[in-house]
């Protein structure tokens, strides 16, 4: 828990009655504002509110530590104020990401970005699943999703398209789809996250609504938590895969996969940066996520234009 972002959250409770006004007013949701307290009120033993269906009143230790607690959010504002002006760019950040997008992109971004502030140390914290970013002290989390939870803020960086590939060995043996319906009859290597796993194949564009969807359960021989042991999967002959483009550029181009019903394309995903609240960022943070933004540029990111190319 950040202790001074709690006492900022008490002190605006405070100030504005609720905590949902002190919610909107930090930019974050009630129910992180309502975590920020009680964790405010663990870390210090005491209650600081008493709450009724109806109103918020001061205890006796609240009325003892507001006055302390908006000195230190003063004093946390002003020190944060000077460093933003003097542009100095120093500290420590905690990042997580899927391992698929750490390995293909995120860890060679991270080093750059150190290149530039090498003051900022960075802990990765790596795995395939959703973090708690409070329970986890995580300051920043890279996610492939089209939805984020409402109590925390989320910046679009890029577009995660997917493609469905097998290896040359593999389709020689099998035959090459044709259809989208040809996918029930092929072996498929799928993610275990999905319990009952769908293609939602487009003929055209993926955002266009206009086109027509086919919707596919492949057959799944082949099931692993992970991205990196499906496309070991899809690269050693065991099926067709769904894989990002960002994990398998380089694959395609030396043809060690190779992409089939290229006329239909997936449900692209988002790529965002996610995080707890817009105000009273630290600086390095604020930096990384312009970093991010800029380096993996928005609608087509850099493994979508190298695709590009190839694909012409």
């Amino acid at each position: 828990m950040d202790r001074v972002i709690a006492m900022r959250v008490f002190v605006e409770i405070v100030d504005r009655g609720s905590v949902s006004a002190a919610a909107d007013a930090l930019d974050m949701s009630r129910a992180m504002a309502s975590r920020y307290l009680e964790g405010l009120e663990r870390w210090l033993g005491v209650r600081l509110l008493h709450r009724t269906t109806r109103k918020l009143a001061l205890s006796d230790a609240g009325e003892q530590a507001l006055k302390g607690f908006r000195e230190m959010v003063a004093l946390a504002e002003d020190v944060h104020a000077q460093a933003s002006q003097q542009g100095e760019v120093h500290g420590r950040l905690r990042i997580t990401s899927s391992p698929a997008f750490a390995q293909a992109q995120l860890t060679a971004a991270v080093v750059d970005f150190q290149r530039l502030h090498p003051k900022v140390e960075i802990d990765m914290m790596v795995v395939d699943r959703t973090v708690d970013l409070v329970q986890e002290r995580i300051d920043l989390a890279i996610r492939l999703s089209n939805r984020i939870d409402e109590a925390l803020v989320a910046r679009r960086l890029a577009v995660c398209h997917s493609v469905l590939c097998a290896s040359p060995s593999y389709l020689a043996r099998a035959g090459i789809p044709e259809m989208p319906e040809d996918l029930k009859q092929h072996h498929c290597v799928v993610h275990s996250a999905a319990f009952t796993p769908t293609y939602n194949l487009r003929c055209g564009d993926a955002r266009d609504s206009g086109d027509k969807t086919v919707t596919v359960s492949p057959h799944a021989v082949l099931t692993a938590n992970d991205t990196s042991i499906l496309r070991a999967g899809a690269l050693a002959g065991a099926g067709i895969a769904m894989l990002p483009t960002f994990y398998v550029t380089d694959e395609l181009a030396r043809k060690q996969l190779r992409i089939v019903l290229p006329a239909y394309t997936l449900d692209p995903l988002d790529i965002q940066a996610v995080y707890l609240s817009r105000r009273h960022q630290p600086l390095p943070l604020r930096k990384l996520i312009e970093f991010l933004s800029e380096r993996f540029g928005g609608e087509t990111a850099p493994w979508d234009r190298k695709q590009a190319v190839l694909d012409n």
